[in-house]
């Protein structure tokens, strides 16, 4: 709360000094409130000047050329449909939703860049002006450009790197929350269809319980999906973590040949082996024709027909897949667990759950915290596993929107988007999996050793 404080303070701030600089100014100042960057060309800063200059001449371009149109249409998102002229039989082309949408939204975007490049511009004035009243030298541009090459060289660094992620992160997710309040559907197909602003009715629509929309399916998916990260997770650490303690356990022969035979899982392409595997288990597959084949069974096993075996297959599954990567990790942190402790232990007469449960476990858990918070979060969105193995079956018919039993929310919001062409509802979809995975972080990162008591474990 004292940095959201803070934060309008200093806009409060900068809206008084902005006031003061038109009122105190003198008219080379107010005039570059209008035309920007004339206070600069009036004082000979002529490359300062014609930058401030070009960036409103641009701006003003854009905005006339195009931003001004795409921005009248963004509160309606386009009200002429495309139609077929009955005179002439000619295709009339209206207005596109989805352009309307887009360059509505970048224009609002670069709008609110180029006020805070005003904003720069009456800086720059103001501090020119002082400068020159107090007889001090104001910085060159040459001077500036050196400075981006010295002390603020980690601006010229960051840059590119910036706008590649406004371009290609920072947009389209702003575009995706955007369409999660439209209906933006198969119905509403653009350009030859218009979509519109709708408002919280997808959210509405998701989060209702006990109607024809999509609560009942969404509630039954986030139960899943939340019931798989755990399973996902925590099986994978736990069975990872025994089978290198197993495997480091003095006596063990063979250790570096159980490694490798481990090992040798992950060398395998992973969708290679999920899909030999869905082929493995399958009605037909190899383990079915040799059980029905030596008689332990009378009918083929529905490994991926029925949900609930398909949902435990599936965790079986990753953790075949998992458990080679946690043993490697585990393997190497504990080789650092000083072997002081257990000594000390054993003399002290504890026993090895004793010394599992007070040295290694809270070792590993203080270590691989992080991990494991990655991990959780990385798991709710595990498309892969899903789709590779039961691609989301079974399918049931008290799920709509092409959800089956064994579907995540991402794999059902790929569902949305790709098979039922519903990319309002996906988007909506997608909000939900970052609430979900912003919660369940937070309140994990919350309880990890290593952010409660650092300085104690250390």
């Amino acid at each position: 709360m004292k940095k959201v404080a803070a934060f309008f303070k200093g806009i409060g701030k900068e809206l008084k000094e902005t006031g003061l600089t038109f009122k105190e100014g003198d008219w080379k100042t107010k005039v570059s409130f209008l035309i920007m960057g004339f206070g600069s060309l009036m004082r000979r800063y002529y490359l300062r000047g014609i930058a401030f200059l070009a960036i409103e001449v641009l701006y003003i371009w854009y905005m006339v050329a195009f931003g001004a149109g795409y921005l009248a249409k963004f509160s309606t998102l386009g009200t002429v449909e495309t139609h077929m002229d009955p005179a002439t039989f000619l295709t009339v082309y209206g207005d596109n939703s989805f352009l309307i949408l887009l360059w509505g939204l970048l224009t609002i975007i670069l709008t609110f860049f180029f006020v805070l490049i005003w904003f720069m511009n009456v800086r720059e004035n103001r501090n020119e002006e002082q400068c020159l009243k107090e007889g001090k030298k104001v910085p060159s541009v040459k001077e500036d450009l050196y400075q981006l090459l010295d002390a603020k060289f980690h601006v010229t660094l960051l840059a590119l790197p910036t706008l590649g992620i406004f371009v290609f992160m920072i947009l389209p997710i702003l575009f995706m929350v955007c369409v999660a309040f439209t209906n933006y559907d198969y119905n509403h197909q653009s350009p030859a269809k218009l979509f519109t602003w709708v408002g919280l009715e997808n959210f509405k629509n998701l989060l209702s319980i006990g109607t024809a929309g999509f609560g009942g399916t969404f509630y039954r998916v986030l139960g899943w999906t939340l019931v798989w990260a755990f399973f996902a997770t925590f099986l994978n650490y736990f069975l990872g973590m025994g089978v290198a303690i197993l495997i480091n356990k003095k006596g063990i022969k063979f250790k570096k040949l159980w490694r490798t035979i481990l090992v040798m899982t992950i060398a395998i392409p992973q969708f290679v082996s999920l899909l030999y595997v869905t082929k493995l288990f399958a009605n037909d597959g190899l383990i079915n024709s040799y059980l029905l084949k030596w008689g332990v069974i009378s009918d083929y096993i529905p490994f991926w027909t029925n949900p609930t075996l398909a949902r435990i297959t599936i965790i079986i599954v990753n953790c075949w897949v998992g458990i080679p990567y946690l043993m490697l990790i585990v393997t190497g942190i504990l080789m650092n667990i000083p072997e002081d402790l257990y000594e000390s232990a054993r003399i002290d007469g504890a026993n090895g759950w004793q010394m599992f449960r007070k040295i290694t476990l809270p070792y590993m858990l203080f270590v691989t915290g992080p991990y494991l918070l990655t991990q959780f979060t990385g798991n709710i969105n595990n498309f892969n596993i899903i789709y590779l193995l039961s691609g989301g079956g079974p399918q049931s018919m008290s799920l709509v929107g092409s959800a089956g039993s064994t579907d995540l929310l991402v794999t059902w919001l790929y569902k949305m988007t790709y098979t039922e062409t519903n990319y309002a509802m996906a988007a909506v979809i997608g909000i939900m999996v970052f609430v979900v995975m912003a919660v369940t972080s937070l309140i994990a990162y919350s309880l990890l050793p290593s952010v409660k008591d650092e300085e104690g474990f250390q």
